[in-house]
């Protein structure tokens, strides 16, 4: 019965749980626990429990896991599904009534319809967390329960990982388990002549699997705008939108067909990833806004787990805030020795705290651990000091990087200074500008006029830099690429003595790759700029059969143009060494 007082069941358990300190959980939960004591609060707002327990009784009596093995729901699962099924208010809508007794004829009356609240759920938790399974549970339902025609999708950065929602269905159809499924199965796919009550109703097709009653359907669609553009699908499911290396908003893609349909649903699954400042951090900016009550949205449910800080990673009792199934989907022993891995492989550390802790971080399998990316504390000068300095202006209309290079005994002071145009900046998706702004405001990076950048206009800024701290230029090293311009004029006026060429490729770049990697690891780099943190993080070294090195630019959005320049810098330094001597 519907209940505009009644405390959800399975929320009034968990919330008990938290406030007698029995389940930990984070700032994020806290805040969305909050906006569900808004929705209790709420007069316009309707709690229906028959839905959810019809959902929790669907699934346990019918459904199967993966392996075949009967479905014990989780409170987890419970409680994610109470906050999509359990809400509901009531719109006014204008309905056109027929006069049954003048044929065409008729009169419009408002009337007073029940939709469901929940349209978007974001679930961002840990790996291991079984959340494609709980992505497939409600595929499963509304195929199956729904008595509309519904279209369904379910989208994944790669089509290996969206089946993993469609497998347990495939599982249950072949198990069979419950008295629906016995009927929507029974029968041979081979009767194709025979009466259609002979035939299953519920089959997986080359389309997808479709249930053959309503005219239903749940197929895999590629992560690909033009893939999801224009869909009427009712139920979406997406997994991996934050981990994966995605460079399109999908989500809101599939939104713009799915409200064309009633009540429709899409829920979004994914844990933390080390690809930093992509579409998907943008929609965590805005899912935030809506955590601490920015801008509000009911029809949104977001449950985003996550260590609070990067100390409760050494506090297993806490665990439970990025892995709220734990002891029952991952186990502690797991997590344990993942903690270990990363102590002993430096490289696996930020993968291991992104996708088991939930904190972001970038960089995994790059060419700098996260360590050799921490700048020092305090800020550092170098005024007065000889220095070489590093050009890379191969994107000449988005980043020019320049870095200077200061030996000093057995350490290497870095100052870098990099420019782009003010159309670039404006073209930054949110996520992105705001991390260049921090840029911008530590003064290492520099937004001029115009739609492409002026190398004249670059060049004089940069020489006012120089001389405004007093470095001492000693060598520059530079790669060729778009550099003409401003290597002739630095000649010009600078003279061409110490000037050197340093062209990119494994031939000329294994070597000093090997030796800068070996000086980070004895942190014999010191900087104190954001932007260099960036870059190094970034950095990404392609290795061929040889071991032989070079650095890779695939990844266009990922800036690294300031290393890039460092290593032209250390090669002109090792060239003319004895000139700083």
């Amino acid at each position: 019965m519907l209940s505009n007082t009644a405390v959800p069941k399975y929320y009034g358990r968990f919330r008990r749980a938290v406030m007698n300190g029995e389940i930990p959980v984070c700032y994020e939960v806290g805040r969305e626990m909050n906006r569900i004591d808004e929705l209790i609060r709420n007069p316009n707002y309707f709690y229906d429990g028959s839905k959810v327990e019809g959902f929790i009784q669907y699934c346990e009596k019918e459904l199967t896991l993966t392996d075949g093995s009967d479905v014990k729901l989780l409170d987890t699962f419970k409680l994610w599904a109470e906050s999509v099924l359990g809400w509901y208010y009531y719109e006014e809508v204008t309905v056109f009534i027929p006069d049954k007794f003048h044929p065409g004829m008729g009169r419009y009356e408002k009337r007073f319809k029940k939709r469901r609240l929940i349209n978007k759920q974001y679930l961002i938790v840990a790996r291991g967390n079984a959340k494609s399974m709980y992505a497939s549970f409600l595929q499963n339902y509304f195929l199956n329960i729904d008595t509309t025609t519904t279209y369904q999708i379910t989208t994944a950065p790669t089509m290996k990982q969206a089946e993993e929602v469609m497998s347990p269905i495939n599982t249950a159809i072949a198990r069979a388990r419950g008295p629906l499924y016995k009927f929507l199965t029974e029968g041979s796919l081979q009767n194709t002549t025979g009466s259609r009550a002979d035939r299953p109703k519920l089959a997986s097709t080359k389309k997808g699997i479709e249930n053959f009653l309503t005219g239903s359907r749940l197929e895999i669609r590629p992560m690909n705008i033009d893939k999801l553009q224009g869909l009427r699908c009712k139920v979406a499911t997406i997994d991996e939108w934050l981990s994966c290396d995605i460079n399109e908003d999908v989500v809101g893609t599939i939104e713009q067909g799915a409200c064309k349909v009633e009540d429709y649903l899409i829920v979004a699954i994914s844990s933390e990833g080390t690809v930093r400042n992509g579409p998907g951090d943008t929609i965590k900016m805005e899912l935030m806004k809506i955590l601490n009550g920015e801008y509000k949205n009911d029809h949104v449910s977001i449950w985003y787990y996550k260590q609070d800080d990067i100390t409760e990673v050494n506090e297993p009792a806490l665990w439970a805030k990025s892995n709220p199934n734990i002891g029952k989907t991952v186990k502690y022993e797991t997590l344990q020795a993942d903690v270990e891995r990363a102590e002993a492989a430096p490289a696996t550390r930020n993968d291991m705290l992104a996708k088991r802790f939930g904190i972001p971080t970038e960089g995994f399998t790059y060419f700098f651990t996260y360590e050799e990316t921490l700048p020092v504390h305090g800020p550092l000068s170098f005024d007065h000091l000889p220095c070489a300095m590093g050009a890379d202006l191969s994107q000449g209309n988005d980043f020019c990087a320049f870095t200077f290079l200061f030996p000093h005994g057995n350490k290497f002071g870095v100052k870098v200074r990099s420019y782009i145009s003010d159309n670039t900046f404006a073209k930054l998706p949110p996520a992105m500008k705001e991390k260049y702004m921090e840029f911008m405001k530590e003064g290492s990076l520099i937004v001029m006029e115009g739609v492409i950048l002026n190398m004249d206009m670059v060049y004089e800024d940069l020489i006012e830099f120089v001389c405004k701290h007093e470095y001492a230029v000693i060598t520059v090293g530079y790669d060729p690429y778009n550099a003409k311009e401003f290597i002739k004029r630095w000649c010009d006026e600078n003279g061409g003595f110490a000037v050197e060429k340093v062209i990119q490729g494994a031939r000329t770049e294994s070597v000093p790759l090997g030796e800068i990697k070996d000086l980070a690891e004895v942190k014999a780099f010191e900087f104190d700029e954001k932007l260099m943190q960036y870059a190094m993080g970034n950095a990404i070294v392609l290795m061929d059969n040889n071991f032989n090195m070079k650095l890779s630019k695939k990844r266009y959005e990922a800036k690294i143009d300031n290393v890039a320049a460092l290593l032209d810098a250390f090669v002109a330094y090792k060239r003319y060494r004895d000139n700083f001597e």
